[in-house]
Formats: structure tokens, sequence, C-alpha cells
């Protein structure tokens, strides 16, 4: 996500910290390029050129240009006003009470119901008890989706007989939710492919029967502009909390996310990736920013870590790369790891430094490359993963053949792996490679 916008950003920041001396000429140069990058993003208009007027009144207006690393400076204000575009701190969800009911809203087909499951998973996580409710009676087979969410994750699934009125499905869902004592009930409800006042009277109707604590708009992303008026016809009847906004993986340009605080002044609360019930991430303004900027997200890292990662394995394997005992066996094992933390290309946006071999390396896992090296090391036996250098003509052959790839690609493997175990031979060594270089090795780059 963001990722044309954060290359054409992160080239005009780069610009503006190797200078020196930066003009009021060369300041407007930089800031019509940073509105040309924001409205080929798709950003709203008034968003764009109050933005541009800020970082200009502040840069100008005290005499930063005039002072000691001004590009510094001004990449330092670019990124606070980028910060409070996107909504100044994170929003968090008020779920005091028991239950606290979370309502969903949203039009058909913005990911309400994988939305109400990745939820119901995040909750879970953070030690809450949630309880989902089928409330969406109109769309084909919406109950099922959720009921088999259910099952996957875990979490119970409240449903009413075909014919019973939403209305109905949520007062009897938060009857079951007390009963219960779960924590959250997360109430799914029906989009329509308009706003349309039927629609709205009944949600109207079920938010003053269930009162909910937070209703939360699901909106696609990949509407750009469009989700912004969505956003403001669902404000102007619902008391509307935060938005979630989904489909961000297949939005490269980002425009809704930085749009839809400053024109609605609703917070964005989570962004949705992947159909995975794990694609749900927190929103925090200023990490966002931070990527944007190619300045990397530590915090976001660390946590999708401690999450996806099994910390033994993880302790023992770079202890066996300090050693220099690392093998191929290790090496599978750690894709497996990546693999749990999400799209690699997202992933290596938050480490600083990393941030441009993350097209490469998507573009790696999309093309089929890293399966084609699992199934190299999968085709090979025990003993070649831990002694790669008995891995002689005949075995590379039988390997190519058991894995459906070519000889050439387990060569190419094979010597990719002797030089990552070069690099960490180095970092045992007390040297410091190239950043990235066993990463780039892997891809070919």
């Amino acid at each position: 996500m963001f990722e044309s916008l954060s290359t054409r950003l992160q080239g005009i920041t780069s610009r503006l910290r190797g200078s020196a001396r930066i003009t009021e000429a060369d300041l407007d140069v930089a800031l019509r390029e940073i509105r040309l990058a924001l409205l080929e993003a798709d950003v709203n208009f008034r968003v764009v050129k109050d933005f541009v007027a800020r970082i200009r009144e502040r840069a100008v207006g005290t005499d930063l240009l005039t002072g000691l690393n001004p590009g510094q400076q001004i990449v330092k204000i670019v990124h606070e006003e980028l910060v409070e575009v996107l909504g100044g701190s994170r929003h968090h969800l008020e779920l005091d009470a028991k239950p606290a009911v979370l309502m969903m809203v949203g039009l058909q087909g913005s990911g309400k119901t994988t939305t109400a499951a990745k939820l119901a998973v995040r909750l879970r996580k953070e030690g809450k008890r949630p309880l989902l409710v089928a409330a969406d009676v109109y769309r084909p087979a919406a109950v099922d989706q959720l009921v088999q969410l259910g099952d996957q994750i875990g979490v119970e699934v409240h449903t009413r007989p075909v014919g019973t009125p939403a209305l109905e499905v949520a007062r009897s869902g938060l009857e079951v939710a007390r009963q219960r004592g779960v924590d959250v009930m997360i109430l799914d409800t029906a989009g329509r492919l308009h706003v349309d006042d039927a629609m709205m009277d009944e949600l109207v109707r079920i938010v003053g029967s269930v009162t909910p604590k937070e209703t939360l708009l699901v909106v696609d992303a990949m509407t750009g502009q469009e989700s912004v008026k969505v956003a403001e016809a669902f404000h102007a009847r619902l008391p509307v909390t935060g938005l979630v906004l989904t489909k961000m993986d297949g939005d490269a340009r980002g425009g809704a996310a930085l749009s839809i605080r400053a024109a609605t002044g609703l917070p964005v609360s989570f962004l949705g990736t992947g159909e995975r019930t794990d694609g749900l991430e927190p929103f925090h303004p200023d990490r966002l920013a931070q990527r944007i900027l190619g300045m990397g997200d530590i915090l976001s890292f660390v946590e999708r870590v401690q999450e996806n990662v099994d910390q033994e394995e993880a302790e023992r394997a770079a202890q066996r790369m300090m050693e220099n005992r690392f093998t191929l066996e290790d090496f599978r094992s750690q894709l497996n790891q990546i693999k749990k933390m999400g799209p690699i290309g997202q992933v290596l946006q938050m480490i600083p430094g990393a941030g441009e071999m993350a097209g490469a390396a998507q573009q790696a896992v999309d093309s089929g490359q890293m399966k084609r090296i699992e199934a190299i090391i999968d085709s090979m036996t025990p003993e070649e993963r831990r002694r790669p250098d008995i891995i002689k003509a005949s075995r590379r052959r039988r390997i190519a053949v058991g894995s459906g790839t070519s000889t050439a690609e387990v060569n190419r493997l094979l010597k990719q792996f002797v030089e990552m175990q070069k690099m960490m031979k180095m970092f045992s060594g007390g040297k410091m490679p190239r950043m990235g270089g066993g990463l780039g090795a892997l891809l070919g780059r």
C-alpha cells in the first residue's frame, strides 16, 4: 500500500535532506512536486491544498530556510503535517461496557463480514471474549459466511432462522451476549449497493435498540474519493465512531486513507489487508507517516514479530547464525516464520533502509519465486539440507526433478545460500555487511 506515493515523496524528501541551502524558490518546486504526488495518489484536492499551505507557512514563516540544516527541518515539517492529516493519534476503541456492542456498517462488498471476524481475532488476542452476531439477513450466504469464519477462528456466532428481521437478530444477540458473559458483541449488519433511506432507517432502529459503544464504518479503500462520499453519507445519519479501510494491500495510491479523516472528521481505526483473519492492523498515524516517507516503522515491526514468530525458534536460529552453523533446514524454517508475518513487501517497509527492497521482495513472492525455493529445499534429504556441500551434479538433477524446477534454479539457490553464509560469518566476526545483502542475494538482485 502507498507504493507509488511513498516512492514519489521519498524522492522529494531525499533531495531536501541533501540540500545544505534551500531558497524560497527551491521550496516552491518541492511543494509543487508534493502537491502533484498527492493528487496523483487520489488525495482530496482540498486536503492537498491545505496540507501544502501549512508546510509553506511553517517553513517560510519561521525563517527556517536561513537556519541550519533547512532540508532536514522541512522534512520534519512534512512528517508532522502528514501525521496531522492522518489523524494525529491512534483511535482506541471504547469497550468498557459488558457486553460492549461493536456495530459494523458499510456498503455491500466493502468487507464488513470478513472485518468482523478479523476484529474478533484481534480482540481475543487482547484478552477479550467476543461474540459474532449475523444480522446481515439480505445478502445470500452472508450468515453462512460468518458462521464459517467463526468456526475457522474459534469464535461463537449467533444466528436466527431465515426470515428473522435484522432488528430482532440484533436484540436476541445482545441478550445471548449478556447471558454468556461475553466482553464484546460484534454485530455484522447488511450492506447495500448504494446509500439509501430504507437501509439507513433500519440501521438507525438497530442503533436505538442495542446502543453500540462503537459503530465502525467499513470502507473499500480501492474506491478512492468515492469512499469519502460514502463516509459523509453514513456519518450524517449514524453515530459513526471510526473507520476501517479495507483492501489496502490492493491500493498502491492510498488517497482514501490520506483524505478521509480530514474530509469527514472521523478517525481511521484499522487498516484491512488481504483475506487472512489476522490481516487487520491498528491505524497509527505517526507510524504510517514514517512508512510513507521511508523512515520505517520499527514499533509495528516488533509487534508483528511478537505476534507471529516463535521466540524460542528465532533465538535458536540467531544463535546458529552467530556460530556460522546456519543450514538450509534453518533457512526453510525462517521462510515459514516470515510468511506468518504477512506480505513481505509490507514487512520490509517497516524496516528503516529496507523499503527499497519491498517491491522486489513482494514481486518475488507474487511470481512464485519463493514457492520454488521452498519446493527445492523440500526436495532435499535432511542430510542435504544440513550439508549442502555434498549436493553434486546427480543430486542437483534429482532435486530439480522432485521440485518441478530446473537444475539452474537449484544451482542458483545453493550459490545464494553460500553468499548468505559468508554474510553471517562477517556478522559473527564483528563486520557489518551491506544492508539487505542476504535478501538481495536471495532475490537474485
